[in-house]
């Protein structure tokens, strides 16, 4: 069995990194092998001699197998600015990419990709994260951040997302301002808003705890 996802959020900082933990917790928990995989990752820190980004190193901790650095993040740029000017010396190849995702694909029966900012972050001067996710061909989960303006952002990447002709597997709201008004009839009108189901909320927590993030997560039978 095989089967993948690709990660995209409403905006920078919408809880993909988390979202895509929580989601490779879950397919543990069902007994299944579960590798992450960061394409892009800008603002990366020079560790043991080697670019890494924080948010691929949680990834690479928590995928089943062990793998190097680079095959869980192929790209890693230190300026943290967009992609594609971080990248101007050594632009994003999406063939370098599909090439790791293929290789990943042999390690695990279930990869987990999360992308770069929101579904049009440009990645190199031509291409955005929307042209990776058609690359990659799989199914496409939407992360919301769930604060104020959340229902207009969910709507219009739900759009984009459709106007790329991919399949959106379903949504995911991500409680990240603990003093929102109104938050649960924000979650219920954005539930009404799209026509894919909602694949969970993960709660606002100071610190990770994949098992808590996990077991809010509702069996949709993505597998």
């Amino acid at each position: 069995m095989e089967k993948s996802f690709f990660i995209t959020g409403t905006d920078t900082g919408a809880g993909k990194t988390w979202s895509t933990l929580a989601l490779m917790h879950y397919f543990k928990q069902q007994g299944l092998s579960v590798v992450g995989m960061k394409p892009v990752a800008a603002g990366c820190e020079w560790i043991d001699g080697q670019l890494k980004n924080e948010d691929a190193l949680l990834l690479q901790k928590h995928s089943s197998v062990e793998l190097r650095y680079e095959d869980v993040n192929p790209y890693a740029f230190e300026a943290p600015v967009s992609p594609h000017l971080a990248g101007i010396e050594n632009p994003v190849q999406l063939d370098v990419i599909l090439q790791a995702f293929d290789y990943l694909k042999s390690k695990a029966e279930v990869i987990v990709v999360e992308g770069a900012g929101g579904w049009l972050a440009p990645i190199n001067r031509k291409a955005d994260i929307a042209d990776l996710a058609k690359q990659l061909n799989v199914p496409v989960i939407m992360v919301v951040a769930i604060r104020l303006g959340c229902i207009n952002h969910a709507r219009l990447t739900y759009q984009a997302i459709q106007e790329s002709n991919v399949e959106c597997a379903g949504w995911l709201a991500v409680c990240v301002d603990p003093a929102m008004k109104k938050q649960t009839e924000n979650i219920e009108t954005i539930m009404e808003a799209l026509p894919v189901p909602m694949l969970g909320v993960l709660p606002y927590i100071e610190e990770m705890d994949l098992n808590k993030l996990a077991s809010n997560l509702i069996d949709r039978k993505l597998i």
